[in-house]
């Protein structure tokens, strides 16, 4: 018996964790007796997913029950919470229920506290573009799923070409896996520069290029992410990561705190070695400049959420940054 629960905005990933439960508990030609899908959004769909659950697989394999876009962990009615305490912790040997959700849940419900206890969680988010070792290591850990060996240096340069977007990560794997062929060598640096277009790095890019005040630079980057069909929303986001990491540590800085791991820690920085390259990016820059962007980032991104063309309001706002650099 397995229950799990799988929530998070990262679509891509959970079809893929979703693929493997299936690929491990159902016998293919039993597929279509033992695998059922639900509608979680609805509580009678909910329950009758709860109940057949309780009904054994038939012939080989195990049975899947997946109830999709589930909202009890975000609100649950007294009769709903009733039937998960009485079935979560007794379902049959050989049934899994699978429970996803976009929603991050609401831990003080007494329904995420009863799918806790009983189910295996994973959180499936996209990992912020700023947090370069975390996007390093799905790197390292979906070339090893894949078999494509990459040098160190290759793999970090595939994980800032990327950003957090895990479908495509996937798709420049297994393009490379095809061009590795039967090759022990791991790829080089250079052959993912020829082989990996980059985006979230160029939107690093276009952070040097603002704090360095370079309009013409900042420019020419916004018009190459979004002829790359970078989302807008996407790249506002790495800018407004990069710069409040700045912040943060140029107000430590500043504040007269000289302990690394600490203004690590307040930067919520999980390689402390990181900070000695951020130090030298900021150099003399002071916290009051840097300080001035967020309410421009934040103008920035409300307007887009409003409807604004893209290409216009990124172009003013970035000169408009550029210009707090000067």
């Amino acid at each position: 018996m397995a229950v799990y629960f799988f929530w998070g905005d990262d679509d891509f990933a959970i079809a893929q964790a979703v693929d493997q439960i299936k690929q491990s508990v159902l016998d293919p030609a039993w597929l279509s007796f033992n695998f059922q899908t639900y509608d979680g959004s609805k509580e009678d769909s909910t329950i009758d997913a709860l109940n057949e659950v309780m009904t054994p697989p038939f012939g080989m394999g195990g049975r899947l029950v997946w109830l999709m876009e589930t909202t009890f962990c975000n609100s649950c009615s007294d009769v709903l919470l009733q039937e998960l305490q009485r079935t979560l912790t007794v379902v049959p040997e050989q049934s899994h229920l699978l429970i996803t959700s976009r929603k991050k849940p609401d831990k003080r419900l007494k329904s995420t506290k009863c799918l806790q206890e009983a189910a295996k969680v994973r959180e499936f988010s996209p990992i912020p573009p700023w947090q370069t070792e975390a996007l390093a290591n799905r790197v390292r850990i979906t070339a090893k799923e894949l078999g494509v060996t990459l040098d160190r240096e290759a793999l970090n340069l595939l994980g800032e070409a990327v950003g957090n977007d895990s479908r495509r990560l996937w798709n420049e794997l297994e393009k490379l896996k095809v061009y590795q062929n039967d090759r022990a060598q791991p790829l080089r640096p250079e052959e993912i520069q020829n082989l990996v277009t980059a985006t979230s790095q160029n939107s690093l890019q276009l952070c040097q290029a603002i704090r360095a005040g370079n309009s013409a630079l900042a420019i020419q980057l916004v018009d190459e992410l979004l002829a790359q069909n970078e989302p807008a929303l996407r790249i506002v986001a790495t800018m407004i990561g990069q710069f409040r990491l700045w912040t943060m540590i140029k107000v430590m800085m500043e504040s007269g705190e000289r302990d690394d791991q600490a203004i690590a820690k307040f930067a919520e920085l999980r390689n402390p070695k990181r900070l000695y390259f951020l130090r030298k990016e900021i150099g003399r820059l002071p916290s009051k400049k840097l300080l001035k962007t967020l309410p421009v980032f934040l103008q920035l991104e409300a307007g887009l959420k409003q409807g604004a063309i893209a290409k216009e309001i990124l172009q003013t706002k970035v000169l408009e940054l550029c210009q707090l650099f000067r």
